[in-house]
C-alpha cells in the first residue's frame, strides 16, 4: 500500500455497526387497546375506552385521536382530537355535540362518552395514540351497536350458568366433606370407647385373681387360728374336769 492512499478497510465495520444499529436494535412500537365490542340503548350513553402501552414517559405532547366510519361507510371522519393537554371536538358531524372527553393522559387513557345515543351511531370508532417520540404502532377499533333495549350477550349469559353450577358443585363438595368427616369422627369416638371396654375386661380378672391371691393366706390364717382356740378351749376344759375330781 502506497503511503498517503486512504485507508478502505474501516468501511465494511462501519457499514455492519450502521445495519445492526438500524436493523437489528428492538423497535417497540406503541400498543393501543379498545373494547371490541360495545353496546348501548337509544337515548342512553356509551364509553368507549381507549388506553396505550409505551416505552417511553408519557410526554407532553402525547395525542389521542378518535375516527368514526358509519356502518356500511367506507370512508372514516374525525370526530375528537386530544393535543397539548386540551381536547378539540370537531364540529362536522353528528357528535359535535355528544362527545365528552374522560380520559387521563397520566394514566394512559384515552377515553370518551358518547351521550344520547341513536341508531345512526351504529359504526366502527378507531382510536389512534402518538406519543412522542414513540409515534410508530397500530390503531384499535372498537363497534358499537345500539339497540332499542340493550340485549344480554349470550357470553354474560353463559358465564352466569357456568358460574352457578360451579357454585352448585362447590357446595356440594363442601357437604359431602363435612359429612365425610362427622362420620370419621364418630367412628374415632366409637373405637375408642370399644378399645376402652376391652381394656377394662382385660384387667377385671387380673383384679380378681390378685384378691384371691391376696384372700388365700388370709383364710388359711383364720381357719389355723380358730384350730388353735378349739385346742385351747378343750385343754381347758379338760383340765378343769380332773380338778373336780381331784377334790372329790
Amino acid at each position: 500500500m502506497a503511503l498517503g492512499a486512504p485507508s478502505s478497510s474501516p468501511s465494511p465495520i462501519l457499514a455492519v455497526l450502521l445495519f445492526s444499529s438500524l436493523v437489528l436494535s428492538p423497535v417497540q412500537a406503541i400498543v393501543v387497546y379498545t373494547d371490541r365490542e360495545v353496546y348501548g340503548a337509544v337515548g342512553s350513553r356509551v364509553t368507549l375506552h381507549c388506553s396505550f402501552w409505551s416505552s417511553e414517559w408519557v410526554s407532553d405532547d402525547i395525542s389521542f385521536t378518535w375516527r368514526y366510519q358509519p356502518e356500511g361507510g367506507r370512508d372514516a371522519i374525525s370526530i375528537f382530537h386530544y393535543a397539548k393537554g386540551q381536547p378539540y371536538i370537531d364540529e362536522v358531524g353528528t357528535f359535535k355535540e355528544r362527545i365528552q372527553w374522560v380520559g387521563d393522559p397520566r394514566w394512559k387513557d384515552g377515553s370518551i362518552v358518547i351521550h344520547n345515543l341513536d341508531y345512526s351511531d351504529n359504526g366502527t370508532f378507531t382510536c389512534d395514540v402518538k406519543n412522542p417520540p414513540d409515534i410508530v404502532g397500530k390503531t384499535s377499533q372498537v363497534t358499537l351497536y345500539v339497540f332499542e333495549k340493550v340485549p344480554t350477550r349470550y357470553g354474560v349469559v353463559l358465564g352466569a350458568v357456568i358460574g352457578g353450577v360451579l357454585g352448585v358443585v362447590l357446595l356440594l363438595l363442601l357437604l359431602f366433606y363435612l359429612v365425610r368427616y362427622c362420620w370419621l369422627r364418630r367412628q374415632a369416638a366409637l373405637q375408642r370407647r370399644l378399645s376402652a371396654m376391652e381394656k377394662g375386661k382385660l384387667h377385671k380378672p387380673s383384679k380378681d385373681s390378685s384378691k384371691r391371691g391376696r384372700q388365700t393366706p388370709v383364710l388359711y390364717a383364720m381357719l389355723d387360728h380358730s384350730r388353735s382356740t378349739k385346742a385351747a378351749s378343750e385343754k381347758k376344759s379338760k383340765g378343769l374336769g380332773e380338778s373336780r375330781k381331784d377334790k372329790k
